[in-house]
């Protein structure tokens, strides 16, 4: 099967013309959860962490306000858009002269020649989670449980890593990867709002994970990050990690060289997460049980406060520490880790 979809897109980049989005062209649209308001909470810092913030990703804004708390925050609802007659082809789905990035192309030339054909499919891959693995876990995990629900839960055909791989065996997940498709009937999901029905599929999620695992409750780990992914180097991370090690009896993981069961079996029961902020964390957090901690070390140039949409959803503490910058990397002081692990309140019997 033949299909001209790329060529249009590939004629519009070229021409730089506008495009519009796959779900304006919905013919049904759907409510799977409502939202909610909620009130945020303050984060745990010490005096003077926040005035040594220079940058931030993810935000349009200084951390500041989502730091402070105390605002009420709309969290979005849960909906579903069903297109008909979509084309997913090289990490982009058509429809006419509609285009939806799904991820990066790995094809110069624009792919016109149509390997499957689906009746209905659920994509639930998401431009962040093909790019970020903490993005993957945290989203497009859990919205694989509302395309299992509605029908044929696709994700699109990238090379994945072996952590993404073994996550999928401990989640029962069982994805149709595509690359090139014609879907009769194609359902997308808006599934970024922290609203409640999310909530429990991330607690369904947890229960799967540590089932797999025996979970008796200890100090916490220090997740390392050292030079992976985007560059934020903790010059000073493996010191800071023993030092957490001795004081207070925190485990210290290197997940890439771990397998997914060896990472859970550590992270199973702790009751903090350390680490430098990126992917790595989700590890920890997604296991932490109600009433966990999360602290994350912050280079000060590159402040991201992602996760604590998460703690905040689930009943979970966050704190942070902000460096101080050498070059192009950054060092953290030991003393204000200690000092802000003792802010968080303690932990309450299960």
């Amino acid at each position: 099967m033949w299909t001209a979809h790329p060529l249009w897109e590939f004629a519009r980049a070229a021409t730089r013309q506008p495009r519009s989005g796959v779900r304006q062209l919905a013919v049904r649209t759907w409510q799977i959860a409502p939202g909610e308001e909620a009130v945020t909470p303050k984060s745990y810092f010490l005096p003077g962490q926040l005035e040594r913030v220079t940058g931030w990703t993810f935000a349009d804004e200084h951390p500041r306000r989502q730091m402070l708390g105390g605002y009420k925050t709309e969290h979005a609802p849960t909906i579903a858009y069903l297109v008909r007659d979509a084309v997913l082809a090289d990490g982009r789905l058509f429809r006419g002269t509609a285009c939806e990035h799904l991820h990066p192309r790995t094809s110069i030339a624009p792919i016109v020649r149509i390997e499957d054909e689906l009746a209905r499919a659920a994509v639930y891959s998401t431009p962040a989670g093909n790019k970020y693995f903490g993005n993957w876990l945290m989203d497009d995990c859990n919205t694989y449980v509302l395309a299992c629900d509605d029908s044929l839960p696709v994700s699109t055909a990238v090379p994945l890593w072996a952590h993404k791989l073994q996550y999928e065996v401990c989640l029962d997940m069982r994805p149709v990867r595509q690359s090139r498709a014609f879907i009769r009937e194609a359902v997308l999901f808006d599934d970024f709002g922290q609203n409640s029905n999310k909530r429990e599929r991330v607690r369904r999620m947890r229960e799967r994970l540590l089932s797999h695992v025996e979970a008796k409750p200890h100090p916490g780990v220090f997740i390392l990050r050292g030079s992976s992914g985007e560059r934020r180097v903790l010059l000073n991370e493996l010191e800071i990690a023993e030092a957490l090690r001795r004081s207070r009896g925190i485990k210290v993981i290197d997940p890439l060289g771990m397998s997914v069961p060896d990472i859970l079996a550590v992270c199973a029961g702790a009751e903090t997460v350390v680490g430098v902020e990126g992917s790595g964390l989700i590890h920890g957090i997604l296991l932490l049980p109600k009433g966990g901690r999360l602290l994350t070390l912050q280079p000060p140039n590159r402040f991201v406060g992602l996760y604590k949409h998460l703690t905040d959803r689930d009943d979970k503490y966050f704190g942070f520490v902000v460096g101080s910058p050498v070059g192009q990397d950054f060092t953290i002081d030991l003393d204000e880790v200690e000092r802000t692990m003792d802010l968080f309140p303690p932990m309450m019997p299960a």
